[in-house]
């Protein structure tokens, strides 16, 4: 039996990572989160199915790991087999308005949980969990491959460029066994309201008009989403890949899909019309780009399937919200 430790594992894509290790491995999980506001004052793990009869398997350590961890934590947790690092700040908008802290937090909380890593020679396999924002814009018609060139845009993408950094030092200097994911925009249950989707539904519902990413002449952005479930899958099989050196993944969405047209879908799911606009958020927040593009054939070339489409997650994912909104929005 292994034992994993999720930072950021009680926030968004990390309650799905640890849902889907209850489901599909033996595994021990450890989650280390410091409950910051992405976290929000509901525990996202209580609303997991299988949760009650798993509980046993999961240690919750409420950590910041803009410090470093004590050696009392490191002693209880003990041997550790992997560690998947979700934990960070993820809203541009928030790196953009105080970049200072906000690249402070994603450097110094990579540093310490790679340190905490040396300190676990039987360490197996050290996941960084970074974003498709590290190549910068995409030009039309092409996606990023992995390593390529990083041409952050904005404070939160230069701090996830800065984390695969600081990973490649740690596994060529201590030989920490440390790969690179790279994903897009996220989509699912349990979202904080801030995020897109979300902020769809409660804007559709309440009859508010939506600010959509843009251009000055009227061309919505477009994105690649991913639904938390599957990129919780491919993390599973890239661990099962086993690590042969250092290396990157690219999980990128099933398809491309203008901002405009997933606020229509949303529209349709809720059986309901929308009001909008096209905001020039680039002229305004340069940070903010048109367009991100993953090209993940190596993923795939490896015999990997998503195991549920774009429209089905998407359809899944707004209605239970709906049903929860009195809690998720």
């Amino acid at each position: 039996m292994a034992r994993a430790v999720v930072t950021g594992g009680r926030g968004f894509v990390g309650s799905h990572l640890v849902e889907h290790l209850l489901k599909n491995t033996d595994w021990d999980i450890v989650i280390f989160d410091k409950l910051g506001y992405a976290s929000l004052t509901q525990d996202r793990l209580s609303d997991i199915e299988i949760w009650e009869s798993n509980k046993d398997r999961v240690s919750f350590y409420s950590l910041d790991l803009t410090l470093p961890i004590p050696v009392a934590v490191d002693a209880e947790v003990g041997e550790v087999d992997f560690i998947l690092h979700l934990a960070a700040e993820s809203h541009v908008d928030r790196s953009i308005s105080d970049p200072a802290w906000f690249i402070r937090n994603n450097v110094d909380a990579t540093t310490h949980i790679l340190d905490y890593a040396r300190r676990h020679p039987e360490l197996r396999l050290f996941v960084n969990f970074s974003t498709d924002e590290v190549y910068g814009p995409a030009p039309d018609g092409y996606a990023f491959r992995e390593f390529e060139w990083h041409r952050p845009s904005n404070p939160y993408a230069a701090s996830k460029s800065a984390q695969e950094a600081i990973g490649i030092a740690y596994s060529n200097t201590y030989k920490v066994p440390v790969i690179t994911t790279h994903t897009m925009n996220i989509i699912g249950e349990r979202q904080h309201f801030e995020k897109f989707v979300p902020k769809c539904i409660r804007y559709i519902l309440d009859g508010k008009q939506i600010p959509i990413h843009g251009t000055a002449d009227g061309e919505s952005g477009s994105r690649m989403y991913l639904h938390a479930r599957n990129l919780a899958d491919a993390l599973l099989h890239i661990i099962n890949l086993g690590y042969a050196g250092y290396d990157e993944w690219n999980i990128a969405g099933v398809e491309e899909i203008s901002n405009l047209d997933l606020a229509c879908k949303i529209a349709a799911i809720l059986d309901k019309g929308f009001k909008y606009q096209i905001v020039d958020f680039h002229s305004e927040r340069p940070g903010h780009d048109l367009r991100y593009a993953l090209d993940s054939s190596k993923l795939l070339n490896s015999g990997y399937e998503y195991p549920v489409d774009f429209d089905d997650s998407l359809i899944k994912t707004v209605l239970w919200t709906v049903e929860h909104q009195g809690v998720w929005l």
